[in-house]
């Protein structure tokens, strides 16, 4: 069984309604939904697409990186 992959995903609330939805780790892989769940299963199949395009970046994704989070 293939090892799965954790993405970090910023999850907005539009004022015009809906949900975006943003993986950190692929950039520019971007969803949205009318509502959170729905979002959020939309921006696993932009994911699943974003990986078939561009099998190389599952393979950067499995190096060792370090999440750090900074106020300005």
């Amino acid at each position: 069984m293939a090892r799965k992959l954790r993405f970090t995903i910023i999850l907005r609330r539009e004022e015009e309604g809906g949900y975006s939805a943003q993986c950190l780790e692929l950039p520019g892989c971007i969803s949205e939904g009318e509502t959170r769940e729905e979002a959020l299963e939309n921006i696993k199949e932009a994911i699943r697409g974003y990986l078939e395009a561009f099998p190389e970046e599952a393979e950067k994704l499995k190096e060792e990186k370090e999440l750090v989070e900074i106020v300005v």
